[in-house]
């Protein structure tokens, strides 16, 4: 009976330790300014490039007044600038949505 209490207590103890112990939360922050294209091919970002792509397009949406998705679009779009960042490693994902998609007027 001895024995049966001292497990007892020795469990609730450690889940009383496991409660009390907080998660911690990474913050992950981006400059976007600095998203070369080269770390958005090789997925080398913290969160998925995905969120980036939709944030991006989400930007340049609101710049230009346009509330609709569509998410056809946003798809063809990323494949366009995707391709444009194989072929220019060292361009930033800015300068190349701004050159592919005719943002920069």
């Amino acid at each position: 009976m001895e024995v049966t209490v001292n497990v007892r207590l020795l469990l609730a103890s450690a889940l009383f330790l496991f409660a009390q112990t907080p998660t911690m939360q990474a913050q992950v922050t981006v400059d976007v300014v600095k998203i070369t294209c080269e770390q958005v091919i090789l997925e080398q970002l913290a969160p998925p490039t995905h969120d980036i792509v939709m944030w991006l397009n989400g930007y340049y949406s609101g710049k230009r007044n346009n509330m609709i998705i569509n998410f056809q679009t946003i798809k063809n779009d990323e494949d366009k600038v995707r391709l444009y960042c194989y072929h220019n490693p060292e361009t930033t994902v800015l300068d190349a949505i701004k050159n592919v998609l005719d943002l920069g007027k």
